[in-house]
């Protein structure tokens, strides 16, 4: 057993749960304010951020004018340094992990090679990590930890992640086991879209949804406030939508599917001799034929894939991001071709970001699941 220590985390009720969840997503504001969106009672808000400031959870400081008329008002803000949590993102050979405060704000970064694929070894390894943070987090030490791959989760059990060679692996009680921290595991897409709902561009939306493509395609939605997730552990999936029928097979043997267009080992297979993804796109970009035919029909696939998305969902923003993200600036015209001809209303309406990809993004919203688990109890 680890001999980590944590930040205790108080007993909370639902009410103050919700005061704190509302100030993490919407930042600061003042007590009148809360109160009108979260219709509490003056009275019942007082008493729950008076318990939150007592425990260290909020802070009170800094004015401002809310309104045209009135006297500044002040706020009530998340006092982030109090809890630190560290996330974990893994792939098929490395190890990416980021220690966040409350607020999701990165503190610090540690990259690793696996040592080994064996869940044990992996187990170990995110272990001596966690031990190894402390300078990040201060005496307070880790109040939580979230780790996210790329695999179906269904209650802390790792459902089948092929690139690690597992299935049926209970991943966060063997963590908790190895840490005495509680752990929270759930698919990387997931974690990302809650994380960019909760800390990033989209922050505070009814309703977004988050395309990554790279080495997978993948797919998160919030509707209603809150993410999307299915009944079995499986997060919303679009990549073997039709694009089509003549084109290329991706690893499972679908024909002209989106994953076949866009996942970047699908690409490099229709460009043999180029060396690098990189170096495939700076091709494209200069003009070079070849690669300039399988990036656009990358970049319709897209297209069609933001287009599906917009028809189930009508979210208010589409966030698109991944290591394979240089194709939408190679194939820009040929994404909003795809998106033409599959949106079903003016494409006007779509609220399209590309938001740079980086690992550490990805490590961060392993936090912010941890964070998320910690705040409402959901695991």
């Amino acid at each position: 057993m680890s001999t980590a220590v944590r930040s205790p985390w108080p007993a909370l009720t639902e009410g103050a749960r919700e005061v704190l969840l509302d100030l993490l997503v919407h930042g600061p504001m003042p007590r009148a304010e809360i109160a009108a969106r979260l219709r509490m009672s003056r009275p019942t808000l007082s008493r729950l951020t008076g318990t939150l400031v007592a425990v260290g959870l909020l802070g009170e400081g800094g004015t401002e004018l809310r309104s045209r008329t009135g006297r500044p008002s002040e706020l009530l803000h998340v006092q982030g340094g109090s809890h630190h949590f560290l996330g974990v993102k893994l792939t098929a050979d490395r190890l990416y992990a980021a220690v966040t405060d409350l607020t999701g704000t990165l503190v610090g970064s540690v990259e690793e090679t696996l040592a080994s694929t064996e869940p044990d070894d992996v187990v170990a390894q995110v272990a001596a990590v966690a031990t190894g943070v402390g300078d990040l987090t201060g005496p307070g030490g880790l109040t939580g930890l979230g780790v996210t791959l790329g695999s179906a989760v269904q209650d802390g059990v790792v459902l089948d992640a092929g690139f690690l060679d597992w299935q049926g692996v209970p991943l966060a009680s063997a963590l908790t086991a190895a840490t005495g921290l509680p752990v929270a595991v759930d698919n990387d897409v997931q974690a990302l879209t809650l994380c960019e709902h909760w800390f990033g561009p989209t922050a505070g939306a009814d309703s977004m949804v988050l395309i990554t493509v790279g080495a997978g395609v993948g797919t998160g939605m919030v509707s209603g406030g809150r993410l999307v997730q299915g009944a079995h552990g499986r997060p919303p999936r679009f990549g073997h939508l039709l694009v089509d029928p003549t084109g290329p097979r991706c690893g499972y043997g679908h024909r002209g599917c989106v994953s076949s267009f866009l996942m970047t080992d699908m690409i490099m297979r229709q460009l043999p001799g180029r060396s690098t993804y990189e170096e495939a796109v700076e091709q494209a970009r200069s003009g070079h034929p070849e690669s300039e035919a399988v990036f656009q029909a990358a970049g319709y696939a897209l297209g069609v894939l933001i287009g599906y998305a917009a028809n189930i969902l009508d979210p208010e923003r589409i966030l698109l991001t991944g290591e394979g993200l240089p194709l939408y600036e190679v194939a820009e015209a040929a994404v909003a071709r795809g998106l033409r001809n599959t949106y079903e209303d003016d494409p006007a309406l779509i609220d399209l970001t590309a938001v740079p990809f980086d690992f550490s993004e990805w490590a961060r919203s392993a936090a912010a699941l941890s964070i998320r688990a910690t705040v409402t109890g959901i695991r």
